[in-house]
This record gives C-alpha cells, sequence and structure tokens, in this order.
C-alpha cells in the first residue's frame, strides 16, 4: 500500500487508517522546545463521518486509501437505494439513503455527479453545487417587505424539502438551493 510521510500531512488531505478512508479537517504542527515534532489532526471518517484524533512523529507513515473519482448519472430510486451510472461505462451502482443524508431531496433525474470510489466501493456522491427546485408551499409575503431579503420564512420544495426563504419567494417560484448546505442560495431567472 502506497505511504504517506508525516510531513505530508496537511488539512484535506485523505487517508487510510485500519482499512477505512479519512479526510483530514484540523492539522497542527506542534514542535515542543527539546522534543520531536509532532502532526496533530483530527480525522473525518469518508465512510461514517465519525471523527477522531490522532497525532503523528516524523517517522510515521500513514496510508494513502485507493480512492477514483468518476461521472456518474443520477438514474432513479428503488426503495432506500439511489441508482447512479457510469458515464462511460453504464454500468448502474447504489448507494445507500443513509449515506446521502439529506442530499437524496437535492437528486434530479439525469444529472451529472462525481462519485467517490474506494478500493472499487462506491462510498460518497457529490452533488451539483446548485440545483433549481420549485416552491410547492409557503406562506405570502407580506407586502412591503419586498426589498429585505435577510427576513426569511419557511417553505417546502415540490419533494417535500423543507427549508427557509426569503419573504419575497411565493408558490411556485423557482429557486436554486445550495446542496452542500441544503441553504436558499437564489432566485431563478424565470425562463
Amino acid at each position: 500500500m502506497a505511504m504517506y510521510d508525516a510531513s505530508d500531512l496537511k488539512k484535506g488531505l485523505k487517508v487510510e487508517i485500519d482499512g477505512e478512508p479519512y479526510v483530514i479537517t484540523d492539522f497542527e504542527f506542534c514542535k515542543p522546545g527539546k522534543g520531536t515534532a509532532l502532526y496533530r489532526c483530527k480525522l473525518k471518517s469518508m465512510m461514517t463521518g465519525s471523527t477522531m484524533d490522532r497525532t503523528y512523529r516524523p517517522v510515521d507513515k500513514v496510508g494513502k486509501p485507493d480512492l477514483e473519482e468518476r461521472e456518474m448519472y443520477y438514474s432513479y430510486s428503488n426503495g432506500d437505494s439511489y441508482i447512479f451510472s457510469d458515464s462511460e461505462t453504464y454500468e448502474e451502482i447504489s448507494i445507500n439513503a443513509e449515506v446521502l443524508g439529506k442530499r437524496t431531496y437535492f437528486l434530479i433525474e439525469e444529472s451529472l455527479c462525481q462519485g467517490l470510489f474506494f478500493n472499487g466501493k462506491l462510498i460518497d456522491i457529490q452533488l451539483p453545487t446548485f440545483i433549481e427546485k420549485v416552491i410547492a408551499e409557503t406562506e405570502p409575503g407580506a407586502r412591503g417587505d419586498t426589498a429585505s431579503t435577510n427576513v426569511m420564512k419557511p417553505a417546502k420544495t415540490d419533494n417535500g424539502y423543507e427549508l427557509m426563504v426569503p419573504l419575497f419567494i411565493n408558490q411556485g417560484d423557482t429557486i436554486r438551493i445550495d446542496t452542500r448546505t441544503g441553504e436558499y442560495a437564489e432566485r431563478a431567472a424565470k425562463g
């Protein structure tokens, strides 16, 4: 297995520990007066989302995970499984709703996504940053409040996703949602 030296460690680097891929979410280099330099890392599992702290010395080696990104199209859902097809081979691969979490609301048929594979197994999907959805339910905004964008109200999209939107958004409007946060980004231009 390929290895990183402790000196390669940095925030955002993906490493393998005990057969599981992790991403370094926080990194600190410490050099005590007389002692050995230490590399302190906060790590987040790319499979489960759990976090842990690890400290490495300069002589330590850290595994380099077998990660591969591939373009995938979202095809359809089947119960708790979401089926994606490889953009080159058209092979269908499923990922569990538990892994996707609230991102299941942001899946649009035939949208291009990035699939992340670990040892050949699909472990995560990166969606397009912004998606457009129609507002199915929201209270009408009060007249005269159209200029203030910082006052928000609850709304529901056509697939049942709930979020906060500015007062000027009405039922039937199409909005852009940031898939990284699940929050309102802007009103989409009318076609």
